[in-house]
């Protein structure tokens, strides 16, 4: 296992039942400034659209209002839609957001609308041209970020020269050829789809091109992780998640609810094909008290390689959640120190 493994966050502002926009974005400013305090090395925002109970969708915006918010951890996207923009707006964007917080800015850029059909092309038109357009768009983006690009009639200020770190995100094994021919650091969603990640890893690193900005592979996972004292409360408390994905499977568009008593009650009462995607999509799910995980993650680690680990914890009870985050960073301080 690789030594000092970093942890992040990657947090998409879920609204719970009961809640608003106003709480939710409350409760991410703390569990940002929990996370800086702790020393998790990022907190990731996710761009979604049309969905009522995510409240991060002006990305951006959201990026810019927790770095004011916090004073060391690092804050980025994971990631901007780069089909949803134009490379020129997204440069000028993070750019600005890099000289306000110099050091702290990640731009993860995904291919994908992270919305529904209907609402990326109310986005942009030509959506579908530009996620065929994804490498070359890529590309472009890194030239208005560069000192080269002043010779250009289309500058983007004040990005120019800036060092912003770009991460190419994905859960397929086109993004990892994209990584490793553009010789970025990748990240992969296991969060959600994370039936290819070690196959993705291995290709991204057996075909790693020696960049200006990398010189070795350089990797990170997503995945959901849960905390709490006992491996019972922390199951009854992943009862959320289930739920957040078996409501996505039907397209049940429902805020984030409650933790219900039994999980296995909760998989039974779901159709065979329900319970199926589901199952699938939490594959690379962790659940446990501090001893359990230490033993799990420990062995994710060791099996996928990966240079980073990044956790999305979909907890109903903000101090549920505030708990969590506290027990996941003594668990990887303790898998670090071993």
């Amino acid at each position: 296992m690789k030594s000092n493994i970093p942890i992040s966050i990657l947090e998409l502002a879920l609204i719970t039942q009961d809640s608003d926009a106003r709480k939710t974005l409350e409760k991410t400013k703390e569990v940002a400034q929990l996370a800086d305090s702790l020393g998790f090395k990022r907190f990731w925002l996710a761009e979604h659209h049309n969905m009522a109970h995510v409240a991060s969708s002006a990305t951006v915006v959201l990026i810019g209002y927790i770095a004011s918010q916090t004073q060391n951890i690092r804050v980025g996207s994971g990631g901007i839609m780069l089909p949803n923009h134009s490379p020129l707006i997204v440069a000028e964007q993070f750019g600005t957001l890099e000289t306000l917080y110099p050091n702290r800015i990640d731009l993860g850029l995904g291919r994908a609308p992270g919305t529904d059909g209907q609402t990326a092309q109310a986005i942009r038109k030509d959506f579908i041209e530009q996620s065929q357009q994804f490498p070359q768009n890529v590309t472009q983006l890194q030239n208005y970020f560069s000192v080269e690009n002043s010779k250009s009639k289309v500058r983007a200020f004040p990005a120019e020269g800036t060092i912003v770190p770009i991460w190419i995100l994905g859960s397929s094994m086109d993004s990892a050829a994209l990584a490793a021919a553009k010789g970025l650091p990748y990240a992969f969603a296991g969060h959600f789809a994370p039936r290819q990640m070690i196959q993705a890893f291995e290709y991204y690193r057996d075909n790693f091109q020696v960049s200006e900005f990398l010189e070795q592979p350089k990797t990170m996972a997503c995945v959901n992780a849960i905390a709490a004292d006992t491996d019972a409360e922390a199951e009854k408390i992943s009862t959320s998640l289930y739920q957040m994905f078996q409501n996505l499977v039907q397209n049940n568009r429902k805020p984030l609810q409650p933790p219900v008593d039994s999980l296995s009650d909760l998989m039974n009462d779901m159709s065979e094909e329900t319970r199926f995607h589901v199952n699938q999509m939490t594959a690379c799910s962790f659940v446990g008290c501090k001893a359990t995980l230490a033993i799990e993650l420990k062995k994710f680690i060791n099996h996928s390689h990966i240079d980073e680990l990044m956790i999305s914890s979909a907890i109903f009870d903000h101090k549920d959640k505030m708990k969590s985050l506290r027990i996941l960073k003594e668990v990887i301080d303790t898998i670090n120190a071993e």
